[in-house]
């Protein structure tokens, strides 16, 4: 049984903090009486737990344990993170100021707290992600032979290189723009790299100003050949690099002849980058899009500039005022800006100093190859006896599939279904939702081929699935070409759902086939989130996916389901009623289980019901990688709650709930988190797992989730996390890597089908 595993993790005792950043402040402890959606104390505010969670990406670049190149890769990511933070949640809160919204949020905070609150607690984050990068992985990476260095660092023979380099191919590129305050100010594109050059006519005696744009189009790093020398005291080099801004720095005489170069100072803004469409914009939703990403391009309000940290006040405040914004909108940086940049270090070729890569392995229903069964724990299931054929479609008129990935291939299940269906004679049609997708996804060619090959096609294409908007709009622009019937969603709802249905004439008649997940149809994010994804033929849900499809494409005003739950139709209130199912049960004495995963819990009526649960005696496991408003362990209130978040080499993405149910078990998987805009503002689905195969998959993967004391984080009633460890006499439970290991294991042990 699966609650052997879950209950045991109620048993860990208290672990130490590791971490070394001061806990974000929050409210005192609620009192048992007030537990409702209006008080503020019940919850972590939004924005706040968003840097809690940026903060344990950065525990992930500090963590010696991790290999150095792994490292550096969480250094890229938590700035990146911080690029598109800013870009739509800040700008967000700004926009609302401007507008003089008052509005509090569920915590009790207005918009301008929010930002003040933001910047409190980014500020000591910025400096140590900043300084361990400069103070510690650099010196590190060195050591290996790896150098990222400061222009004034090379040798002479290096440098005769990078001015070569220079006149060659960045030169006659740059585009020096004074800074003439009898000129219109030059206008500053979001995330790009800049220099502020301080000139000296030797003529006149004026000081001069000018701007020099680092060229996005040359790679951020310039390589020096490691054959050259290095300067003295330096070991051999097996990559070697200097940023692009100080090759330029260190070369801008050639861009102003007659004139002393004193100084320069790097800087860089975020513009607001959120894309809203208004609802009599939507008449043509993709010229609507297009215009709104022209916008986006040509520029927002900004939002943030940072700055090298010795650049002076007269040129800081002059940047101020031209970028209108606010003093606490600037950022000091004392190294190199826009970290994001240094994920290229992950191409060099030294696998020692990365993680060891999780490989996936086909998932053994889904191919011809020997299947034996082997001995399960008493929570984990069966295997299903062998199956008579091998293709998709024999297999899942036996049973479900439920496949895990990225341990089991994305490519060998549901690009291989989409293939297959695209080829095979007998299937009539292929429905498809596309929320994100690769430039050169194979699915939108297995699409294109079952068009050309006479099937009906329809997708429904998210036009607005955010940073995404360009890529879909052209692939929408190709699938109705080749004739694929192809739809923008619905007006004021984003369609978020991940479903594929395909329609196949059989002996018996017509069969629906369907993959509901919780993952886009990716094959690049495939690799590196993890997602669950069933296969299926049950008629009864692969009809409610048939009247979804009618929803969202036609008038069809679909309000009841079979077995899928819709948002926003039904989603939210089965939830709830799942919920006070099992506060029902536990007021009974009977046991009472409740275990979730998801991305982010912000809904203050889900977590609501999950205090109520909490107090009636339900025991509540949540699984959360990155926002939680949720308060655990609060005495009276939440102490049956406990949060985990893990932060691993794979991002933890899929979205599973499982309820006890009196034993008679309820296990959702879908697309949503439980976020008002999820439940409220998008198309979403979640679907049953009833074989008991899956269901055992389901409790197993959630089993092992829950005990892992390796990247597992422990959230604490004040809004602080905490890293498990291993206990005295413990092994290592790292969760990707043991689902990996059990992947490749039930692999090998495959039985013919």
């Amino acid at each position: 049984m699966m609650h052997r595993e879950f209950d045991r993790l109620q048993m860990l005792s208290a672990l130490p903090d590791t971490a070394s950043d001061a806990p974000t402040t929050y409210a005192s402890d609620p009192q048992p009486d007030e537990v409702t959606v209006n008080n503020s104390q019940l919850f972590f505010n939004r924005e706040l737990s968003w840097l809690e969670f940026n903060n344990r990406v950065l525990q992930e670049a500090l963590d010696p344990r991790n290999p150095l190149l792994e490292r550096v890769k969480f250094t890229a990511i938590f700035s990146s993170n911080l690029d598109e933070y800013f870009m739509v949640r800040v700008s967000g809160l700004k926009q609302q100021v401007e507008a003089e919204v008052t509005k509090r949020s569920p915590d009790g905070c207005t918009p301008q707290e929010q930002l003040e609150a933001i910047r409190d607690r980014l500020l000591p984050l910025v400096y140590r992600h900043q300084r361990h990068f400069q103070r510690a992985l650099r010196p590190q990476l060195a050591a290996h032979g790896i150098y990222l260095m400061d222009y004034r660092e090379l040798s002479l023979d290096q440098k005769d290189f990078v001015h070569q380099y220079f006149q060659q191919h960045i030169a006659p590129i740059l585009t020096p723009l004074a800074l003439d305050p009898r000129q219109p100010f030059p206008y500053i594109a979001s995330l790009t790299l800049n220099l502020v050059v301080q000139l000296h006519n030797p003529i006149t005696g004026e000081r001069q100003l000018a701007r020099v744009k680092v060229p996005e189009t040359l790679p951020r790093f310039t390589q020096i050949p490691t054959s050259l020398p290095m300067a003295s005291g330096r070991g051999d080099a097996i990559w070697c690099a200097v940023p692009l801004e100080q090759v330029i720095a260190y070369n801008l005489e050639a861009l102003f002849p007659g004139m002393q170069v004193t100084e320069y100072y790097p800087f860089r803004i975020t513009r607001d980058a959120d894309l809203t469409l208004e609802k009599d914009e939507a008449e043509d939703l993709l010229l609507a899009i297009e215009q709104k990403l022209r916008i986006r391009r040509t520029g927002g309000s900004v939002v943030r500039l940072e700055v090298h940290a010795s650049m002076p006040d007269a040129i800081r405040n002059l940047l101020i005022h031209e970028m209108e914004i606010m003093p606490e909108d600037v950022y000091d940086m004392e190294g190199i800006l826009c970290l994001r940049d240094v994920m290229v270090l992950m191409d060099i070729p030294l696998p020692d100093l990365k993680a060891n890569r999780l490989k996936s392995v086909p998932h053994p229903c889904l191919r011809p190859l020997p299947r034996k069964r082997r001995n399960r724990t008493d929570f984990s299931p069966a295997k299903a006896a062998p199956l008579a054929a091998c293709d998709f479609f024999s297999v899942l008129r036996q049973r479900d599939v439920l496949v895990h990935h990225p341990y089991q291939s994305f490519d060998d299940s549901v690009q291989a279904f989409i293939a297959q269906a695209a080829h095979d004679p007998h299937v009539l049609a292929i429905k498809m939702t596309l929320y994100r997708t690769s430039g050169d996804s194979p699915i939108i060619e297995s699409l294109i081929a079952a068009a050309e090959n006479g099937k009906q096609v329809a997708t429904v294409v998210e036009l607005k699935a955010r940073f995404d908007e360009e890529n879909n709009i052209n692939w929408a622009r190709i699938l109705e070409n080749v004739g694929v019937h192809v739809v923008y969603g619905l007006v004021g709802l984003k369609t978020h759902t991940k479903l594929v249905l395909v329609v196949r004439r059989e002996d018996d008649g017509l069969r629906r086939y369907v993959h509901v997940g919780t993952g886009n149809y990716n094959p690049k994010t495939a690799q590196v989130y993890t997602d669950v994804g069933l296969f299926t033929s049950n008629n009864d849900l692969a009809t409610d996916v048939a009247d979804l499809f009618n929803y969202l494409t036609g008038y069809s005003r679909q309000n009841a389901y079979r077995k899928l739950l819709v948002a926003p139709v039904n989603l939210r209130d089965r939830l709830l009623h799942h919920i006070h199912q099992e506060i029902d049960h536990a007021k009974q004495g009977r046991h009472a289980r409740i275990v979730a995963q998801m991305n982010a819990l912000v809904d203050p009526k889900m977590i609501v019901a999950l205090y109520e649960a909490s107090q009636a005696g339900v025991k509540v496991d949540l699984i959360v990688r990155g926002i939680c408003c949720l308060r655990p362990g609060v005495p009276g209130i939440s102490e049956n709650i406990r949060v985990i978040s893990i932060i691993g080499q794979l991002l933890e993405h899929s979205r599973i709930v499982y309820f006890h149910n009196g034993g008679e078990e309820k296990i959702y998987i879908g697309s949503a988190d439980w976020m008002p805009r999820n439940l409220d503002r998008r198309v979403e689905a979640m679907a049953p797992i009833e074989s008991p195969e899956a269901a055992g998959e389901i409790k197993e993967i959630l089993g092992i989730l829950l005990a892992d004391n390796r990247q597992a984080w422990e959230l604490q009633s004040d809004g602080h996390y905490v890293q498990r460890h291993p206990g005295y006499r413990c092994s290592e439970q790292r969760a990707q890597h043991i689902l990996m290991e059990m992947a490749v294991q039930s692999a090998k042990l495959g039985t013919p089908t």
